[in-house]
């Protein structure tokens, strides 16, 4: 899955001074829910911590991935937030989070809900690539940096 096909540069947001995971999950939901007004902010939210209730989706290395299916989203969107300084997700590894990646799925797309996991996390996963995204100095360079690297 091209991340072209998740990511806009609407929901690409370098730079973020949020001081908790929750509050990480909370300016996520409102960015997604400004950007696709089909989806209701509080109804992102509860699906987002609802998933952190089972487990964190603190990957290691920095990266967060939070994620969940939702009545009435259309199609697997996401959020790529830099944050500028680092935030506790309870990651597995125990180090703090500074790059974010948001993914909203249909309540029945189980499959492309795990083709976009598997893009995001493929992206995540290469020291180079977090590299290059960390060093992005605007939303918009944060962007084309995330889907040139795909």
């Amino acid at each position: 899955m091209q991340l072209e096909s998740i990511l806009s540069e609407g929901c690409t947001l370098n730079g973020a001074a949020w001081g908790s995971k929750k509050r990480v999950l909370e300016q996520a939901s409102s960015l997604l829910a400004s950007q696709y007004p089909n989806l209701d902010l509080d109804d992102i939210f509860n699906g987002l911590i609802g998933r952190e209730r089972l487990g964190s989706t603190g990957l290691g290395d920095g990266i967060a991935i939070p994620h969940c299916r939702l009545e009435g989203c259309e199609q697997v969107i996401g959020a790529l937030i830099h944050l500028a300084e680092p935030v506790d997700f309870d990651a597995r590894d125990g180090q703090p989070v500074d790059l974010v990646f948001v993914l909203i799925a249909p309540e029945q797309a189980h499959d492309s809900h795990l083709q976009a996991l598997a893009s995001v996390a493929s992206l995540m996963q290469s020291a180079d690539n977090r590299a290059r995204l960390r060093r992005a100095d605007s939303d918009s360079h944060l962007y084309r940096t995330a889907v040139g690297l795909a």
